[in-house]
């Protein structure tokens, strides 16, 4: 093998290392969990029920299979008008009007 080659190769392998490591901005941000009930139409991280893609696709104003990403350890503190203990919730759930 030639230099230029090798050389080639080492630079490759290194820009690959490169990449896989976090970047800085992920390695600062705060652990985070899958709230679910707490988005607002079209506002959702994923995951918003049958017939919906992810992102951005739920229907309805805290919609009980839509989550969104928030810091750790706060879902339980937050509003959500559609569940059962009008917090929400780390798991999908059943609706519930009020």
């Amino acid at each position: 093998m030639n230099l230029s080659r090798s050389a080639f190769i080492a630079g490759a392998v290194a820009t690959a290392l490169v990449s896989l490591s976090p970047s800085p901005a992920a390695a600062k941000r705060p652990p985070q969990e899958k709230c679910f009930g707490i988005s607002l139409a079209g506002h959702n991280d994923c995951a918003a029920g049958p017939g919906t893609s992810c992102a951005g696709t739920s229907k309805r104003d805290y919609q009980g299979n839509a989550w969104t990403l928030v810091p750790k350890g706060t879902c339980l503190t937050m509003p959500s008008k559609t569940s059962p203990t009008g917090r929400g919730q780390l798991s999908e759930f059943k609706e519930v009007r009020r």
